[in-house]
């Protein structure tokens, strides 16, 4: 019987272990506007840094269609930006966009960060990982961080950013949170058993403190996704794509039959589209340095 790892291994092979069909031109598209939502209610690419000028190259891991990266090396133009991703289409795709947005300054390759990174020891300034979680197994995190330190400068920074899941006042929507995170548990990409959030947020400094950076710092950010607020459409519309795209997941590890999925998915469409639908989004952004000597 397949572990359910193993299960969210072979569900998308052109995908590797992320945990929904990244060749999709839905999720393509959905991965570019959610990132503008995140970095939108984080206040920019950087908002923690006040000081940029130190940095000359930068890596953004599992970039997807590439606009973090984009929109860093538009605002600050003496960079060199670097984004890679294991889908050829979000790369391509990626690269199309640079072109047409006339930036020289930023590249795009297709690379496993889940297997050694193909640069030398010592070539950025940062590195940047949002939202990886979602196919970086518990398990893996520390041998990723290792290559982040051996191709980070010294005195340069490991920064990551996750989001936990919405927390809301509807029920249907609460359920399929939870049985997200369930899914998630079985499928290795937890560190504890709790299944009521994604507990990798509480972790990432420690996982920066082990994998050997220094003067780790951290942000939190919260932003409302309520009815009524200024950015509760994009993220309804965005929360409903992501269902969809997830559907496959839900049935194959988390188990639940086709019409307790759609069953759950026109509930929650329901209530969220109520006057009354009350949530909140995290995010949590950790950095640390590299050490000098």
């Amino acid at each position: 019987m397949l572990t359910g790892l193993q299960q969210a291994e072979t569900l998308l092979n052109s995908s590797g272990t992320y945990i929904i069909d990244a060749e999709n031109t839905a999720e393509l598209a959905r991965l570019l506007h959610h990132g503008q939502l995140a970095s939108r209610a984080m206040g920019g690419p950087l908002p923690e840094l006040t000081d940029v000028s130190g940095l000359q190259d930068v890596l953004d891991v599992a970039c997807g269609p590439g606009g973090w990266a984009l929109e860093l090396a538009e605002t600050y133009r003496h960079l060199r930006v670097v984004g890679i991703d294991i889908s050829q289409r979000m790369i391509e795709f990626a690269r199309t966009l640079a072109a047409t947005q006339q930036l020289p300054n930023v590249s795009f390759q297709v690379m496993d960060a889940l297997k050694p990174l193909a640069f030398k020891d010592e070539s950025f300034d940062l590195i940047n990982a949002r939202f990886i979680s979602t196919f970086m197994p518990a398990r893996s995190w520390p041998a990723f961080l290792q290559e982040c330190m051996r191709i980070c400068r010294p005195g340069g920074i490991i920064r990551l950013t996750e989001a936990d899941l919405p927390i809301c006042n509807k029920p249907a929507c609460e359920e399929l949170s939870l049985l997200l995170a369930l899914g998630l548990t079985r499928a290795g990409y937890t560190f504890s058993e709790t299944r009521h959030h994604l507990d990798v947020l509480p972790m990432l400094e420690r996982l920066l403190r082990e994998a050997g950076c220094v003067s780790i710092q951290m942000r939190a950010y919260a932003e409302s996704i309520s009815a009524g607020t200024p950015r509760y459409e994009d993220w309804y519309q965005n929360g409903l794509v992501s269902l969809k795209l997830l559907e496959p997941f839900y049935l194959k590890v988390v188990g639940l039959s086709r019409e307790a999925f759609n069953r759950l998915y026109e509930q929650a469409r329901t209530e969220a589209a109520d006057e009354s639908f009350c949530g909140l989004q995290f995010f949590l952004t950790v950095w640390g340095y590299k050490p000098r000597s």
